[in-house]
């Protein structure tokens, strides 16, 4: 087999790719543009106001990620049963990720207003924060919480609508309702933030209540359409006429999305951890590194958007039996995954020095912000391809082998690598900076091998299909 007959697809190949891809990409890449705005209106108010809603939102950070771990391991039995032509199990798996989504919604809620100065002061107390700065962080970290927490409901019932809508390679609607969804966070953090035309003047809590509108607007246009298509989206149909789900699909769910739940949470904690360990380094840090990897966030879109149709894609594949297909698919995939982040690194490099320019912050902000940021930018080719491993991976359902392959990986080695830097050594922290994100690469001595043997590649819907096409 040739170079370009094992890594390069044809234009079939290709169309097909691209049909699914860029409706993700506009909409993450709008929605990522749009965070940037946001931090940008909010860094108006100052680094203190920045710094508290980028605490806060690393706690919501978690949430949104235990729902996604969640929703993921039904949403593997979905794929499979789009391919495999079976509405009824896509209608349970709708069912099941509904009823999980209640559960993590409700329990964060419970956690975040009951805990919420606790959590807030585990990224303040240090020597290098003033008092008052401390008292300020913590008073605006906690009006933006108290409303920010009430947009989780809205989140998680979208999600579970347009992972399902995903799985089945619709990709527009969820976009289209984003985009709507970004329009509304926008036009109302201008008004609410820093109140024009009339409206009041409410700071970080006019953009909690922006977000919070816009998640309800998204919810709205999902639903609807949805349920209005429902000749075209067959596991809509009697949906809620009871929320029974098969024991034996239930079990096997729990079983394949348990590590999925633990590994999104456990990540989200380590890169939590990890940023609090940051800012042990002072407010300065934590403004700069905010603004790095929000500005880093709009420019992984494709990165981001390529492991969900990796998952997509492969997960089809493997729902028709075809591993061979599966395994060609892949392999182009995260080929395609890796060269398209080379150019993306080369402009993130690019225009680095000039992102950090755009925030009322202070000079060794932005100074800090920019290597950050061009480390980050570096870093993301490496970042992709285990990126597209992990999906892949998960596509056959070897979700606690994703757990170690992520999570695990995570706890033991950037978490306890800049513990241990950033809180008993005077190393720089660019220096610790870089190292954490580059230590991304041992991932690569196991992925790879992983990748090529094949294991990995499984039909998780055997037994349980009811035919219902």
């Amino acid at each position: 087999m040739t170079f370009k007959e094992k890594f390069i697809g044809d234009k079939k190949f290709y169309r097909l790719l691209l049909v699914l891809l860029i409706p993700m990409v506009v909409q993450q890449g709008i929605t990522n543009f749009v965070s940037l705005l946001d931090n940008l209106m909010v860094g108006e108010l100052g680094t203190i106001h920045m710094s508290a809603v980028s605490i806060v939102n690393q706690f919501l950070f978690v949430c949104n990620l235990a729902i996604f771990g969640g929703l993921a391991g039904a949403s593997i039995y979905g794929t499979q049963f789009f391919g495999y032509g079976d509405w009824h199990g896509m209608r349970d798996t709708f069912r099941f990720k509904l009823l999980f989504s209640a559960v993590i919604v409700a329990a964060a809620i419970a956690l975040f207003l009951t805990f919420d100065e606790e959590l807030v002061l585990l990224f303040l107390k240090n020597e290098n924060n003033t008092a008052e700065d401390i008292a300020m962080t913590l008073a605006e970290a906690k009006r933006y919480l108290k409303i920010a927490v009430i947009g989780l409901i809205p989140f998680g019932i979208v999600q579970v609508y347009s992972s399902t809508l995903r799985e089945m390679g619709e990709t527009v609607i969820p976009m289209v309702g984003g985009v709507i969804a970004i329009v509304v966070n926008l036009v109302f953090n201008y008004l609410l933030i820093f109140g024009h035309f009339g409206f009041p003047r409410l700071g970080v809590a006019g953009a909690a209540i922006a977000t919070l509108l816009s998640r309800v607007v998204e919810l709205v246009f999902v639903i609807v359409f949805t349920h209005v298509k429902h000749n075209k989206y067959k596991f809509i149909e009697g949906v809620y006429r009871g929320m029974k789900i098969p024991a034996a699909l239930a079990k096997k769910i729990m079983i394949t999305g348990a590590p999925l739940l633990l590994n999104e949470i456990m990540w989200a904690l380590g890169q939590t951890f990890i940023n609090s360990n940051y800012a042990q380094r002072g407010i300065t840090v934590v403004a700069a590194t905010n603004i790095s990897s929000t500005a880093w966030n709009l420019f992984s879109v494709i990165m981001l958007s390529m492991g969900s149709a990796v998952g997509i894609i492969v997960g089809q594949k493997l729902g028709t039996g075809d591993k061979e297909a599966a395994f060609d698919t892949d392999r182009k995939l995260l080929f395609f995954t890796f060269v398209s982040q080379i150019g993306i690194a080369a402009i993130v490099v690019a225009v680095a020095p000039l992102i950090p320019m755009l925030y009322n912050v202070e000079a060794e902000v932005r100074a800090l912000a920019t290597s950050c940021l061009t480390i980050a930018g570096i870093s993301l080719p490496l970042h992709a391809l285990v990126f597209g491993i992990y999906f892949t991976i998960r596509s056959g359902g070897k979700t606690f082998l994703t757990f170690l392959f992520d999570s695990v990986f995570t706890w033991v080695v950037p978490c306890v690598i800049s513990f241990i830097l950033c809180r008993y050594t005077s190393v720089g922290i660019i220096t610790i900076f870089f190292i954490v994100q580059f230590v991304e690469g041992v991932k690569l001595i196991f992925g790879i091998p992983i990748i090529k043997s094949g294991s990995w590649a499984n039909c998780v819907i055997k037994d349980i299909t009811s035919n219902e096409v």
